[in-house]
């Protein structure tokens, strides 16, 4: 399938190779995808396997199914229920129906709407543990009674694996079947498949190792010691032994084995070992977030809407120019080490001591975004939203008065007198509301009350590093404990549009195995911070000459001491608030360039690498593949932007003092000329691990 653009016009038109078709006959295959999230949202894997469904229906039609567990709530509101256009898929639901199993057939109603086969796990429980001495039997590998997440994974596997067995069945020798697994709980299906020699090609996806997960969750230094662990020894410590042993059972059963990023297949070749065939990243649908030139307007609509919320938190102590005030944050799930919040509050602090040494007049009030354990919002908070109401009101009210009686003076020929104008009522109005904005305690750090409050890892790292958004402070810490909603009476925004409004993304991660909120930031025109421990990092640094160009800062977790890393973060966010409002919109400019770099159009071709590989090794006398030469689908380098200097300190000010009245100096910038520039300069795609003949390898080519 040639690759379409997006409709990003401030995109690097002919940006990527035209790849020749892999010539996968469609009408004799069909491509089978498993995941415990499908129709089922629990954690990011929902979020790869819905947005990729657009671009594989377009490729595969009707020829492409998805599978999963049945939950009723999900089916009725998220699934059209509807017959299977294929036969011979009836049949195989039929054989499983007709021995007591429930089997549901539907569209799942999202973009592209694929089929979706759910099997109703409930329906076929009293199989168990039949299925549990048939698991033992293939590979000895045995569940507790009590893992009811691994009993389930089970269930639904063997229910996977019956259904193929019917349905290859009916086929006979064509179309052949393509069955793509995701993690660890869609493993008991492909294991069970592949004992049984059932005739179809396999891939197995880890998204993150699962020892992996529980490692970092325990604050050990990973990636220094992956060749050490005793990983049997360490699975059995945390009790998910079964768990690791279906997982690697699963990964070494597969024909060809995934996983999404460089990083997470250094960890998948010590923990699973099995070196992955194939990497393929996860993606977004950018036309989804696609705004046009709009993204610049979007960015500043959404920035006032921050700014009126943060006039109400910080009354009483709004002694900050808004207008000079940049707006940083961080979100996801609440892992306060694996997600960088540790690192990122210490940088804070240090950013917070060079603005106040620098006598720097900005101001950087950062949100963190991460779901907690409260009990209410802090009526602190609630109390600031409601003043700053108020004193709106007041405003406006005044406003009106004043504006009818200057009309009607000045339709008599008079100029009003502005010491009569306002009488002692409106005088009173306005210094109650003034003396109502008057607060004797500091504006709170977090807009809820914890139900934790003196053990929660953020705050109390917030109480060690001094930031209690005193006035003196340069740098204002806001907690949000919850996710947004545009419903919510404190913060009443959805998250992609507070995305939208802010400056800068921080997520720092030291166990990130790809990491969608900087490439949501990406695809938004917003710059973010990332680390080369990140799926999404290591992506950036492979395919961009120069990410911090673009908006994409890289910090080095993975060779630097946590001190380095600190600093290096300490850096990025001084030289960002270094920059004037105009580099600012440039930089937005370049960012939101990147957004075709995540489009599943284009990393689509990684999965179809993935599956053409995955039949020419189960049916080698049908499908031939060159294994030795190189991938079609290896990284392309977007190239420095034609507007940037060659050394970085040369578009940067010596120190952070710097107004913006001073942008009128810079030289013209014209965005539609430097992309234009910037494709014109465009490094040739090159493959890694191949270097043309009689060509040397330059300073900077990946050679391995």
């Amino acid at each position: 399938m040639p690759l379409s653009r997006s409709l990003s016009i401030t995109s690097l038109s002919g940006l990527f190779p035209a790849w020749e078709d892999d010539e996968l006959p469609m009408e004799d295959l069909m491509l089978f995808e498993v995941a415990w999230e499908v129709t089922n949202k629990v954690g990011g894997i929902y979020t790869v396997i819905q947005s990729k469904a657009k671009v594989t229906v377009d490729e595969w039609g009707e020829n492409y199914y998805m599978m999963g567990p049945y939950f009723e709530h999900n089916f009725k509101t998220q699934v059209e229920a509807c017959v299977p256009p294929n036969p011979v898929i009836q049949k195989a639901m039929d054989a499983l129906i007709n021995n007591g199993c429930q089997v549901h057939f539907g569209r799942w109603l999202i973009e592209g709407s694929p089929y979706v086969i759910l099997f109703d796990i409930g329906s076929a429980a009293w199989n168990l543990d039949r299925w549990k001495g048939d698991l033992w039997e293939t590979c000895h590998i045995g569940l507790p009674y009590h893992d009811r997440e691994a009993n389930d994974a089970l269930i639904l596997g063997s229910l996977v694996a019956w259904f193929f067995k019917e349905l290859t069945d009916h086929l006979g020798d064509t179309p052949n079947v393509i069955s793509h697994f995701h993690e660890w709980q869609a493993g008991p299906g492909l294991i069970l498949s592949r004992s049984r020699n059932i005739p179809m090609a396999t891939v197995f996806t880890t998204h993150a190792t699962l020892l992996g997960r529980y490692l970092c969750a325990g604050n050990v230094d990973f990636y220094n010691n992956l060749d050490k662990f005793n990983i049997d020894k360490e699975a059995g410590e945390r009790q998910i032994y079964h768990r690791y042993c279906m997982e690697r059972a699963a990964v070494h059963c597969a024909h060809v084995f995934t996983t999404v990023s460089q990083i997470t297949a250094v960890e998948a070749k010590h923990m699973l070992h099995r070196k992955p065939d194939v990497v393929t990243p996860n993606g977004l649908n950018v036309k989804k977030f696609s705004a046009m030139h709009e993204f610049q307007n979007l960015h500043s609509t959404n920035k006032t809407r921050i700014q009126e919320f943060v006039r109400g938190h910080f009354y009483g102590h709004l002694d900050f120019n808004l207008d000079r005030t940049l707006f940083f944050f961080i979100a996801g799930r609440y892992e306060f080490s694996n997600k960088g919040a540790d690192i990122f509050l210490e940088s804070l602090s240090r950013l917070n001591y060079l603005l106040r040494v620098h006598r720097n007049d900005l101001t950087v009030v950062v949100f963190f975004i991460m779901p907690a354990k409260t009990n209410n919002f802090n009526v602190e908070s609630l109390k600031g939203q409601a003043v700053r109401k108020q004193l709106w009101d007041t405003a406006h009210t005044v406003k009106e008065k004043f504006g009818k009686k200057l009309y009607e003076s000045l339709l008599t020929g008079n100029i009003p007198d502005m010491n009569t104008i306002l009488d002692r009522d409106d005088l009173t109005i306005m210094k109650r509301a003034i003396y109502a904005t008057q607060r004797h305690s500091l504006p709170p750090v977090t807009t809820h009350n914890m139900l934790d409050d003196s053990e929660d890892p953020i705050l109390f790292n917030v109480r060690r590093i001094g930031l209690f958004n005193s006035r003196n402070d340069r740098v204002k810490i806001i907690f949000h404990p919850e996710f947004l909603s545009s419903t919510s009476p404190l913060l009443p925004m959805d998250y992609e549009d507070f995305v939208r409004g802010c400056n800068l993304g921080v997520f720092p991660s030291y166990y990130e195995p790809w990491g969608y909120t900087p490439g949501e930031c990406t695809v938004m025109g917003i710059p973010s911070v990332t680390t080369n421990l990140s799926g999404f990092g290591c992506f950036m640094e492979e395919h961009v000459s120069d990410p911090a160009a673009y908006g994409i800062y890289i910090v080095d977790r993975r060779f630097r001491s946590a001190e380095e890393s600190c600093n290096q973060l300490t850096q990025f966010m001084l030289s960002f608030c270094q920059q004037s409002r105009r580099q600012r919109i440039i930089q937005r400019n370049r960012t939101e360039r990147l957004s075709d770099l995540l489009d599943w159009r284009y990393l689509g071709r990684f999965y179809t690498h993935a599956r053409h590989l995955a039949l020419s090794r189960s049916f080698p006398d049908k499908y031939k593949m060159d294994n030795k030469g190189p991938l079609k689908t290896e990284g392309f380098r977007y190239p420095r932007p034609a507007s940037v200097p060659p050394s970085p300190s040369a578009s940067l000010h010596s120190t952070p003092h710097h107004s913006d009245e001073d942008d009128d100096d810079d030289e013209p910038y014209n965005e539609e000329e430097e992309a234009e520039r910037d494709r014109l300069n465009i490094k040739a795609p090159f493959m890694l691990g191949s270097v043309p003949e009689g060509k040397k390898k330059q300073p900077g080519e990946s050679g391995n």
